[in-house]
């Protein structure tokens, strides 16, 4: 063969060898990269929560009666001491015949009852003249000698006797007439509400907005029945059920951030107490969850949340660490370190991967605390470090690593 040939033969080879080399070598991994930072950093605990009222009055009927019609309706505001509803005397049960005619028979034997006692009462004081008049004739003949001093003392007890008779017969002539009152009274029910029957007028104990009318009708209501709920929805608190052990981390006064509420924008809050009793709750997924409530007062002006009422749903973000500044990097670059890393000190704590020369190298961290998108690292890494976010199963320390392109 030619000298040529061989050479071409031999660049041929050349260049098929250099081909597989290329093509089974390794290549450089893809991976997502994020960058150290330094910015405020905070822990929250996120739980819906739901508005109320922190004082509900519920307006009642202080006595038993008729309840006129109540125009109030909800979302009406109400002052303090302001008319809201008005109960007039119930009405008698309806009467048969019978019972009419008997009360009606009642009443006359009352009337003439009545005009008996005049008639006695009448009588009476004819005879308290009558033994006045002798009495006074016996004076003077006592004092001229021509009775007995008997005599006399008789006809001054006799004007006694007829005193005493006189005032029985104006006590009889009493209670004739309130007999005739009660049986005229038992027969107002065949005419209604007697006229002239003065309304009870029930008021409001606290200026406010009506939340709900219980008894819009009229109609007859027991002693105690409830009107209506009155409130000032200017003065509303946040109630949230949080589990127990996030619970530890809350204390009275701490941040709340109150998001998803409606509104523009999201409120200032803190917590004002925690309830000291849990209770059991089953989640979604039947797991039973021990859960307390935590009382929050929202702190931002009142005009800013206006539109807001009783029982609204919210989200409650209770601040439980605030950093003004400190290195963070996205939780996803964190991992736990296995405890096989113990040898080189790390103790089965955290590490992430970072890219120095276009290779991953395995760093071991000291992670303070994480939220839901960032951790805070307190050592191991510096502001502008390149790390591997969400790192790949073929990722190792040294591995040659290339940035994904977006």
């Amino acid at each position: 063969m030619k000298r040529s040939t061989w050479v071409v033969a031999g660049c041929v080879a050349v260049a098929a060898v250099g081909l597989l080399a290329w093509a089974f070598a390794p290549r450089p991994v893809e991976v997502e990269v994020s960058t150290v930072t330094r910015a405020p950093f905070q822990t929250t605990i996120d739980e819906d929560g739901k508005t109320r009222l922190r004082e509900r009055y519920v307006v009642s009927a202080p006595l038993a009666g008729r309840l006129s019609r109540v125009t109030l309706r909800e979302g009406d505001r109400v002052e303090a001491g302001a008319v809201v509803a008005e109960l007039t005397p119930a009405l008698s049960p309806m009467l048969d015949d019978r019972t009419r005619k008997e009360l009606q028979a009642r009443l006359a034997v009352a009337e003439a009852q009545q005009e008996r006692t005049k008639v006695r009462a009448a009588g009476a004081r004819i005879g308290l003249q009558q033994a006045n008049n002798e009495a006074t004739r016996s004076e003077q003949l006592a004092a001229q000698g021509f009775i007995s001093l008997t005599k006399l003392e008789s006809n001054r007890l006799t004007v006694e006797a007829a005193h005493k008779e006189v005032e029985a017969a104006e006590q009889e002539r009493h209670v004739a007439e309130h007999e005739v009152a009660q049986a005229r009274a038992a027969l107002t029910a065949l005419h209604g509400t007697a006229p002239g029957t003065r309304a009870f007028s029930v008021r409001a104990p606290v200026g406010g907005k009506v939340l709900r009318v219980t008894q819009v009708s009229e109609s007859t209501l027991p002693l105690g029945a409830p009107l209506m709920e009155l409130g000032d929805t200017a003065a509303l608190e946040i109630v949230s059920e949080l589990l127990t052990t996030d619970a530890l981390k809350v204390r009275p006064g701490s941040p709340v951030l109150i998001e998803r509420w409606g509104g523009e924008g999201v409120l200032n809050a803190q917590v004002r107490y925690v309830e000291p009793s849990a209770f059991t709750k089953v989640s979604a997924l039947g797991v039973e969850e021990q859960r307390v409530k935590v009382v929050i007062d929202i702190t931002s002006p009142a005009s800013d949340w206006s539109a807001l009422g009783d029982g609204f749903r919210v989200g409650v973000r209770v601040v439980t660490l605030a950093l003004p500044q400190a290195v963070q990097v996205p939780s996803s670059a964190v991992f736990p370190l296995p405890d096989a890393d113990s040898a080189n000190g790390n103790h089965g704590g955290f590490g992430v991967f970072r890219i120095d020369g276009g290779r991953a190298r395995l760093t071991p961290v000291e992670v303070g605390a994480r939220n839901a998108s960032h951790a805070w690292v307190r050592k191991g890494l510096a502001p502008g470090t390149v790390v591997v976010v969400y790192p790949p199963p073929a990722i190792r320390d040294g591995v040659r690593v290339q940035p994904r392109k977006v």
